[in-house]
Formats: structure tokens, sequence, C-alpha cells
């Protein structure tokens, strides 16, 4: 599978989108018209510099409205067309994109169309040229793939071929079947783009919300296996329109680019009708049995802090590193390590975030492949050397440079607690709150990287997103989307802030860059775990006592039920599956918070109550005497 992207896709300079381009792992690359002209160098001087990052040009675009022009504007479309050949040549390159007219003077029909192409396609023969046709979906006339490929047979002419683009036919929702029809060696190059439903005009959906392949809820991967079950074998390029990405880093952009199409190579190879795809066999996504542990790094003093937490809810010490200044704390299913070395890893993330859950292990079926399908998608590799006799876990790079474990039952890595850690009497008395198991991890990113994250977790991992929602917060709006697999055994919410204003923005501020924000545990009774943590000393987070008349009002709950969520700061939500109980506790540090919540067949996660939430925690984090916001 050959890859390309436009230059249009990725923000900065020419020279810096190139270098982003390379690095990221791209075959080639299209150069957009405006892309050129912004540069001082010469076409030649283009053609060389794309050429030294070790990419080809696989495409010059875009040329508008050319078929169908009265004259005198005919004349001139063919002498735009011999300026851009020249531009062309000089760029070393040999396919131009000609997207369908979108002129108020143009004129329709197919067999005018046709003929204007099967001339356009005599003068690019004589200078080793091709040009591909595309379908706009707004097109004046032509705005449909299964019309542009008449167009393209009837100009019946070797160097005139078809573009398609995913955008341009799943938006008008174009049954791609007709695509399995048209001969391979028609398809020029193909454009892929993703974007999420939403019902607006198509050029403005087009110039602002394209995303990367699996970023949407387009069919990309059914288009591309359309594609492929043509034997096509020439470039997949991306081609994305989108406010955000011209506004982030060229880099990071980039490398989500090329790991979207890898993912969708490797989600067309396992089809069978796509046999003639290209693609390095990697394994398939990894599936998660659960979360094995979260580690936190901290100082001696803030560890003190946190330990005190841990054990007012319920988990006691059951196991120290037999090298490191590490302890693990557990109750149920759950294990959290307080790490408080001071070198290494642990370190160096405590020196720049302060107290933070820095590293969440999962544990897999196959921990090796897992990783290797983690590095075959650009992901970053962590290694730390470990202690004589001691495990060296399989680790990759995640939201703000923490950390994720690879663990698996099937090799020495589930034995991991046992090798690296000795068994411990805690000799503080702890009372057990009744936790089994992590519910879910909410990690909090700049609004610019959910997408990014998004990709990542569900390409790597067994799992699909849900719909974003918004969550309310009194100074602002923030975005949160989960990637979540069926079983429930992986649950992440992600959640993106705008404006450091919000309780999100404030604690990317604070921490210096993205992490987890909260750590929600699974309990089978939320009362008897209320009145254990209360028996325990627990303060929990101070819900107002307004909500609960509201509460039971909306849903209809018995006074007695109402009374119970009341004393104890319970908050409550039901959907079409059940019922959902919420706990909080208060903050830790700059935002950091813990959540109990009891599952009773709900599938959400509570938005509904995000905006009291938030409000009681920043009245939390408000310092004594400052004005509300």
């Amino acid at each position: 599978m050959k890859t390309s992207i436009a230059t249009v896709s990725i923000s900065g300079e020419l020279p810096e989108k190139l270098a982003a381009i390379a690095r990221a792992g791209f075959d080639g690359v299209e150069i957009f018209e405006n892309d050129f002209l912004a540069f001082d160098g010469s076409p030649a001087d283009v053609g060389r510099m794309v050429r030294d990052f070790g990419l080809e040009i696989t495409l010059f675009q875009p040329f508008r409205d050319f078929e169908g022009m009265p004259e005198p504007h005919r004349s001139r479309t063919f002498d735009r067309a011999e300026r851009k050949f020249d531009i062309m040549q000089q760029l070393g390159t040999d396919l131009v994109l000609v997207c369908s007219n979108v002129s108020p003077v143009s004129l329709g029909g197919i067999d005018r169309a046709a003929a204007d192409f099967h001339e356009l396609g005599e003068r690019a023969a004589k200078r080793g040229l091709k040009v591909g046709y595309e379908a706009l979906a707004w097109g004046r006339h032509i705005s449909d793939h299964r019309d542009a490929w008449e167009i393209v047979r009837r100009a019946d002419h070797p160097n005139i071929g078809l573009i398609l683009d995913s955008f341009h036919t799943l938006s008008r929702k174009i049954d791609i079947k007709s695509i399995r029809s048209i001969p391979k060696d028609k398809i020029f190059i193909v454009q892929l783009a993703d974007a999420p439903l939403i019902d607006m005009d198509l050029l403005y959906w087009s110039r602002h919300f394209r995303n990367m392949p699996g970023e949407g809820d387009l069919a990309v991967t059914d288009f591309t296996a359309a594609i492929a079950a043509t034997g096509y074998d020439g470039y997949f390029s991306l081609e994305i329109f989108n406010d955000q990405f011209r506004g982030g880093s060229p880099k990071a952009i980039a490398v989500d680019g090329h790991r979207s199409l890898i993912w969708l190579g490797d989600q067309v190879r396992r089809r069978p009708e796509s046999e003639s795809l290209t693609v390095t066999p990697m394994p398939d996504r990894a599936v998660v049995k659960g979360v094995a542990f979260v580690e936190f790094a901290a100082d001696e003093t803030d560890a003190e802090n946190l330990i005190g937490i841990l054990r007012i809810l319920g988990f006691s010490k059951t196991a120290v590193h037999r090298s490191k200044k590490v302890e693990v704390y557990s109750q149920n299913d759950i294990r959290i390590l307080v790490n408080t070395e001071n070198s290494g890893f642990a370190s160096a993330s405590y020196a720049v975030h302060g107290t933070s859950a820095y590293a969440v292990a999962l544990m897999v079926d196959d921990a090796k492949a897992a990783r290797e399908r983690a590095l075959a998608l650009g992901g970053e590799p962590f290694v730390q050397e470990p202690g004589p006799g001691e495990l060296e876990l399989p680790a990759i790079r995640g939201v703000g440079g923490g950390l994720i474990y690879l663990l698996d039952e099937a090799s020495d890595l589930g034995r991991f607690s046992e090798i690296d850690f000795r068994p411990v009497e805690d000799d503080v008395p702890v009372q057990t709150t009744h936790l089994r198991h992590v519910d879910h991890v909410a990690q909090t990113v700049g609004y610019e990287e959910m997408l990014t994250w998004l990709l990542f977790y569900t390409s790597l991992f067994a799992t699909h997103k849900t719909p974003m929602v918004d969550i309310i917060d009194p100074a602002g709006v923030v975005r949160s989307q989960v990637v979540e697999n069926t079983e429930g055994s992986l649950r992440i919410t992600l959640n993106g802030a705008e404006n450091r204003r919000t309780l999100a923005g404030h604690f990317l501020a604070e921490k210096f860059g993205s992490g987890v924000q909260h750590l929600a545990f699974h309990t089978d009774d939320i009362f008897a775990t209320a009145e254990a943590l209360k028996a325990n000393g627990f303060k929990p987070l101070a819900i107002s006592p307004n909500y609960y008349g509201d509460v039971e009002a909306r849903f209809g709950l018995a006074p007695e039920l109402t009374e119970q969520l009341k004393a104890h700061n319970i908050l409550y939500d039901r959907d079409d599956h059940g019922e959902y109980f919420q706990l909080y506790s208060r903050t830790l540090g700059e935002g950091f918070f813990f959540e109990i919540v009891e599952r009773r067949g709900y599938k959400g996660y509570g938005a509904p109550n995000a905006i009291f939430r938030i409000a009681a925690l920043k009245k939390e984090l408000r310092p004594e005497g400052m004005p509300r916001e």
C-alpha cells in the first residue's frame, strides 16, 4: 500500500510540511498549488526538495473549472492547462487533478465534457503527462463519480483517468458498489478523508471538518475495500481540509495521517475481497481484559497524602518492589502503585507534572503482539532498564508522554507482581469499601489532541468510540468522547479542554500537559461503600442540596432514595439500560480526583451530572474568599 498526503492537510511552510510528511513514513506527497505559490523557490527547487526528503510527487492540484466552458472561456482553459503542464514538468510529476466544474457559465453535457478531456489528453500525452478527473460533491453539473467515470470512459484516452475521493462519494451517499466495475488502470489515484456526520452545506463541511480515516463517521473502510476489489495498486492519498489541523503540529498531524492509512489498510486487508492490496501484515487489535494497575509518581511528602487517601478509600499496602521505592495498594482487582523513586522516568514525570497517574498497565491477550502492532502504527516505544532478575515490561508512550504498560497472562508478565515485588502485611488496619475494579480512566487533553488519541486507542485496541458529548463547565464547554470495548473491561473517557478557565483546562495548565485527571472505581453497592467510606473518615465532594429535589422530580424517585443519595452526596442518572450512581472525592492537588460508581445496567458515564460535579470541584479549588467566576 503506497501512502501519500496532500500538503494542504497539515500546517506550516512547505519545507516544514515536507519534513513532517517524510518523517511520518509517507511514500509520496500531493503538492497543493497554494503551497507551491507561497514558496519562494522555483518548481524545480520544489521538486528537488521533495526528492531530497525521499518522497515522490504523486499529484499536482487542483486545476479548476475546465470542462464544458463556452468560448472564449474554453480557449483560456486550455492555455491555463498548458501553464500547469509547464509547472508539472519542472516539479517532476506526471499527474494533475482536474475537479469538476463549478463555474456558473459552464455548460452541461457528458459528450461535451468528454470531448474537452480527449483534447486535453492529447496535449498531456505530448508531454508524457496524465490528467485525473474528480467529481466534486458540489459540482455544477458533475457531482457523482459515476458521471465522472462516464466522461472519462467516453473521452477514451490513455492519458485521461479518474480520481476517486471518499469524501465526495460518501458525503452524497453514493453507492460504492459502482466503483468495483471501474477498470483499475483508469483509476489514477485515490484520495481519502473521513468526517463527522454533520448536517450542513457540503462545501463548508468539506472545507472545515474533514479528518483522518477512522477519526470520523464515514464508511471509509468500505469505500477503500471497493477500490481494492478492482485490483488497484496505486497511491492512497490523504486530502484533509480541517481548521484544527491547520493550526496543529505538522509532525503530530502527519503521524496521525500515516497511522490512519496503515490502520485502514490493515482493516481492508482482512477482508477476503481485498487480496490484491499489498499491506505489511501486523497483529490484530489487542483484546484488553482489564486495567492491571495504575501507577502514580510522587515525592515522599505527596506520597504520604496520596497513601492517606488510598487508605480512606479502603486500599491496603500489599507489596513493595524488590529494588525500587514503589509500593502497591490493593483492593479486590484494583492495584495502585505509588512510585517515589528519585531517578528514572517516574521521577522525571513528577518533576514536570507533580503527583500524577503517569502510567496505566493493561492486561491484554498478547503483550508482545500488542506492542508490535503499536510500533507498526507509529507508536513510540518506551524502554527502561530493569533491575537484576526483574521483568522488562513492554511499554509505549501514551497521553501526555505517559506510559501504557502491556501485560498478559500467557507469559511471565502475568507473574509481574510476584517477580518484581515481595508481599507485605499492612501494619495499618484498613476497612475495605467494597471497590471491585477500575470502571474507567478519565484523561484530560487539549481539544486539538482528541482526534489523535481517539485514533491511537481505536487502532491499537479492540475498542470503539462513542458519540462526542458536550460537558458544560460554568466557564465553558469541554468536549468528551469515550473509547470502550464491548465487555466493559476497558473504558477511557477523553475530555478535550479549549480554555484554561474550565476545570479541565485548569488541570492542563497546572499539570503542564495532558494526563489522567480522575480514576473511577466500580462497586456493587454504592450505599454500602458510602457507609464504609464514612467510617474510614472519607469526606465526599459536597453536592448542592438543590440538585436532589430536581433529580427526584426528573426521575420520579422515591423520597427515601432521594434522602439516601443526599445524605451521602451521591449523584444519580438513568438511561434505557438502567441506573447509575456516582460518588466523588474532593480534589487531590490541582484537579485530580477519584470517582466511585455503581452500574445497574447503565451504559453511559453520567454526562448530565457533570455540570454539578464540576461546580462542586471548582468550589473546592477556589481559595477562601475568592469570588465566583
